[in-house]
């Protein structure tokens, strides 16, 4: 659906930089699913298409992708996601607004470790 939106968008924009932006949003994608050494490649081809696009956001995102390539690269390399980090940093905020009111802060870290660390307790349960 959203590919043939933008198939007619690409004769309806007059220089087509839309339509050029959104291909090559895509291609960056391409890296993330394949194994390092292609990875390497495919990074390489998107800086290479992305510097000669003449749309000034996507060669300055290019050269920040060329200053950072050995970091990129790094985080590519052991193939995992960031869905981890961001499942802990939702549930530290769902905590932060747990604890309002709390009087110390030191109150606030023991139950962001209580929730966070991979504790289980299980609380006694009363005898039907």
């Amino acid at each position: 659906m959203e590919h043939k939106q933008f198939e007619s968008l690409r004769d309806t924009d007059p220089k087509g930089q839309l339509y050029r932006a959104w291909q090559l949003k895509e291609l960056l994608r391409t890296p993330l699913k394949h194994p390092i050494g292609q990875a390497t490649t495919e990074l390489d081809r998107w800086v290479f298409r992305a510097s000669r696009s003449r749309i000034p956001e996507i060669v300055g995102l290019a050269k920040k992708i060329r200053r950072r390539r050995p970091g990129i690269l790094r985080t590519i390399r052991p193939g995992y996601s960031n869905a981890r980090l961001e499942a802990f940093d939702n549930r530290i905020k769902v905590t932060i607004r747990m604890a309002y009111g709390f009087h110390h802060v030191d109150n606030l870290i023991a139950l962001v470790m209580l929730r966070c660390g991979g504790l289980d307790i299980r609380l006694p349960q009363p005898a039907i």
